[in-house]
């Protein structure tokens, strides 16, 4: 197996918009090892070329997503400075494959996270504070159809994401595991979740990625956010859609899709 040839399918179906079979298909024999060095291999050849990164992304925090790839534990990806969007700021829908939106909690950090035996008081000191998130997540592996190395060869598909503007500190929090959220979509309910979908508790998933990261000698560094998992699931949307997402004490975010321009 050739990682550094997949990474390359990867980056090419991203850029021409025409996803590739399932690596898990044509390549029955890969590990989450082989593809977390996939997805590195991009991320570098991305950071080569200009990009930086400027967070992570905790994927699969949920039992149901968990259950439906028939694993027990969460996965990650690299969140670039190409992948941020403005709160407000139309997003172009056609600059993705086959894209969906998950609402999330985010923690920006003050301070380093290294090692394979963080804990949750260290990572609650680092934290400088919480924003609520949303994450446009895309796969560039043909009608979604994945399993847990595709997602993770695929950079956790994870396509861009949008910061709240609102920041709060975790002091101010009364209980982060019980954070409720409510999404609308075009002003309608759409759905609802608390925080604590996300591994009984946010904190446990950073708690996770700071140790999974360790593997690999990367650690999150200050200035650094984290994407802690969606609370509830993710949602296709079409140009013109617009969501927003209240998460209560952390306040709303929202983000809305750029409608088609009809050619004369």
């Amino acid at each position: 197996m050739n990682i550094q040839q997949i990474a390359k399918q990867l980056l090419e179906a991203e850029r021409t918009k025409a996803p590739i079979a399932p690596l898990t298909h044509t390549y029955k024999e890969i590990t989450p090892q082989q593809a977390y060095q996939i997805q590195l291999a991009q991320i570098e050849e991305k950071v080569q070329n200009g990009a930086a990164v400027k967070g992570l992304k905790i994927g699969l925090t949920s039992k149901a997503m968990q259950d439906m790839l028939n694993v027990h534990t969460p996965d990650y990806g690299f969140v670039l400075d190409t992948m941020l969007f403005e709160e407000g700021a139309p997003i172009k829908a056609e600059s993705f494959l086959q894209p969906k939106v998950e609402f999330e909690i985010a923690f920006v950090f003050k301070k380093a996270i290294v090692g394979a035996d963080v804990t949750v008081e260290e990572v609650i000191d680092a934290i400088d504070f919480v924003v609520p998130a949303v994450e446009i997540i895309d796969s560039r592996i043909e009608d979604w159809k994945i399993r847990f190395e595709d997602t993770v060869a695929d950079n956790g598909s994870s396509a861009g994401a949008i910061l709240g503007s609102r920041k709060t500190a975790l002091s101010e929090i009364p209980d982060i595991a019980a954070i409720p959220m409510t999404v609308y979509k075009n002003g309608e309910w759409l759905d609802e979740a608390t925080s604590a979908a996300v591994l009984g508790n946010p904190l446990n998933a950073v708690v996770w990625l700071a140790q999974a990261l360790d593997e690999y000698g990367i650690s999150i560094e200050p200035g650094m956010f984290v994407l802690s998992g969606a609370l509830s699931k993710a949602v296709p949307f079409e140009a013109g859609d617009r969501f927003e997402a209240d998460f209560d004490v952390l306040g709303k975010v929202s983000m809305n899709f750029a409608k088609e321009v009809m050619m004369k």
